[in-house]
This record gives structure tokens, sequence and C-alpha cells, in this order.
């Protein structure tokens, strides 16, 4: 009788899990197709605002403020990151993060027929490995033991595995500001995005634990009521702070194609990483389920990396900012008002 009621508990909490993980897919889908969205018509509203005021804003022009198209992308991308964060409190990181690579996908599509920016037939190649890997990810991805409260989040983060990882990239971001940084900040990508990536991957765990005890309170167990909740909360404030201030020197100092990509492969592994670590997404799951997920994820990160080394740069505009959405952290998307990037042509 005991083993009856124990199956019927474990195949009830396996429904709620697969329940959450569509939640928590879908979600993402929409995330992306905002987010993806927003850029593009963001980007009309630069060009109108421009044609209108003849300073762009990549010269310090703000005449975009006044461009109501530029408004409506700005908020179809807060929507977006919204339908993101609250993808993080259904489905493990190991799903979602991947999952970011499809806003380039809706974002190349839309410029080709919105802003006729010609879309290579290699970058159309590099789509369909984002889209084949993303549904292998899908498949396979890993259910999530169900969470009751922060405390519980807060024993996952302290214990010593998590804490190890969280040493060792307070270790290296330190390394990275105040010994390679003022040396070769300026010549080596890697610097800049390293620190982002290392930071971003810490906000995304904290990102995690503040929407599920958010996702909680609202279903009546109230967890402002521990400190915790409030630590995961300044925690994410002070990553995405950081996040953005050298994101920013990044895509200030280096060409956006070279900027984009690394830091997205560089922000989903470690994410990735960071999430195994503190929420054992792979614990209980077979080897071949977590080689697909890795192969699935190495055919992503083939597509997207693709599609940016094919993408046509219009040098003769006025914009030459390419912006296209990585990371499905606000601080990503929001490190330049315009919505358009810096970049210098590199030696």
């Amino acid at each position: 009788m005991n083993n009856e009621k124990g199956e019927i508990i474990l195949h009830t909490r396996i429904m709620s899990s697969s329940e959450d993980n569509l939640k928590g897919f879908i979600l993402a889908l929409l995330s992306s197709g905002f987010i993806g969205a927003s850029f593009i018509i963001k980007k009309k509203g630069l060009r109108r605002a421009a044609a209108v005021s003849g300073v762009r804003a990549g010269v310090g022009g703000y005449s975009y403020l006044l461009e109501p198209l530029w408004w409506i992308g700005m908020i179809t991308m807060i929507i977006g990151e919204v339908a993101n964060f609250v993808a993080y409190a259904f489905a493990p990181a190991v799903l979602v993060t991947p999952l970011g690579a499809l806003s380039i996908i809706v974002s190349a599509v839309l410029a080709q027929f919105m802003l006729n920016e010609k879309l290579h037939q290699l970058g159309i190649l590099g789509c369909v490995m984002c889209i084949a890997g993303s549904i292998i990810i899908v498949i396979h991805a890993p259910q999530e033991q169900p969470i009751s409260s922060v405390q519980e989040i807060w024993s996952m983060a302290t214990q010593p595995a998590f804490l190890l990882y969280v040493g060792s990239v307070i270790i290296l971001v330190f390394i990275l500001v105040f010994h390679f940084a003022p040396q070769c900040g300026h010549t080596n990508v890697l610097v800049f995005t390293g620190i982002c990536s290392l930071m971003g991957s810490l906000s995304v765990m904290s990102v995690k634990a503040l929407g599920t005890s958010l996702k909680l309170t609202f279903e009546g167990k109230n967890q402002l009521i521990y400190p915790e909740t409030w630590l995961f909360m300044f925690v994410v404030a002070a990553c995405v702070i950081m996040q953005m201030n050298y994101l920013n020197k990044a895509l200030d100092t280096f060409n956006t194609a070279v900027v984009s990509p690394i830091y997205y492969v560089l922000f989903t592994s470690l994410t990735i990483l960071a999430s195994v670590i503190m929420f054992k997404d792979w614990e209980g799951q077979s080897a071949g389920s977590i080689v697909s997920e890795i192969c699935a994820f190495i055919v992503v990160l083939s597509g997207t990396i693709l599609l940016h080394a094919t993408k046509d740069f219009d040098r003769s505009s006025s914009f030459r900012g390419n912006c296209t959405p990585l990371s499905p952290t606000l601080s990503t998307r929001l490190c330049n008002g315009n919505g358009e990037m810096l970049q210098h042509d590199e030696p």
C-alpha cells in the first residue's frame, strides 16, 4: 500500500515537472520572439528618427526618444524580458538559456523583410542548425526537482560544489578586472566578455532563485519574509550592473560581430555549468540524454557563430551597429539606451 502511494506521489511530481517544463519552454519561445522582433522595430525607429533629425544615435543623438516606433520596440523588449524571467521559474536553465539563440533567427528573418538586410545561404543554414539543436535540447531536457521554499534553494546555493564554483568565478573576475583588463582588455576580446559571462552565470542562478521565490509567493507560500529572497535580489542587481559595465566596454572596443558570438558561447556554457552544479539538472538522466543535450548545444552554438560569420553588414548605412540579441539577461540588451551597439573596425 505504501509503495502504491509512493508511486502515485512520484508520478504526480513527474507530471507537474513536465507541465512546468512546457510552460518554461513556451515562455522562452515567446521571449525569443518578442526580443528578436524588438530590435528590428527599434532599429526602424532609430532610422526614422535619424532621417528627421539628421543625427544618428550612434554619435550621440537622442531624437529617437521622441519616436513612437522606438518606444514600441522598447515595450516589446521588456515584455520579452519578463517572459524570459518567468521562464526560469518554471524550467531549468539547461532548457531556457540555449533557447535564447532563437531570438537571433527571429531578428535575422525580420531584418530580411523589414530592413532589407540580406541573409546569406550559410546564414539560413545557421538558422536551421539553431532550430534543430533547440528541438533536441527540448526533447532531452531534464525534469527539475520540485522546490517548496527559498530556503531549499539557499541550501543548494551553499552546497560545497557550488560554493567552489562561486569562489572560482569571483577569483577569476578579480584577476581579469585588476590584472588583465588594464594590460590587454582593449586588445583581447576574451577579457571583457569573460567578465560578463562569469558574472552572467551567477546572475542567472540568482534570477532563477528569485523567480522561483516569487512564483511560490504568488501560489500562497510567502517567501518575501525570508532574508534569502532579498539576498538573491541583491546578487541579481550587483551582477547585472557589472555585466552592463563590461559589456559596454566590450562592444565599444571590438566589432559587435566578434563580441556577440563569443559572449553567447561563454555565457551559455558557464550558465549551464552553474545550473548543473547548483540544481543538479543532469542528476537521474541517462548518459545518452546528457550526451544528446551536449551535442545539441554544440549544434546551436555552431549555428549561432555561422549566422554571425555570414551576416551581411551594411557598412554604408548610418547605422553601423548590428545588434542581435543573444543573452537571456536584460543587462545585455539595455547596455545602450538606443539599442544600437557601438562598434569599431578592427585593424
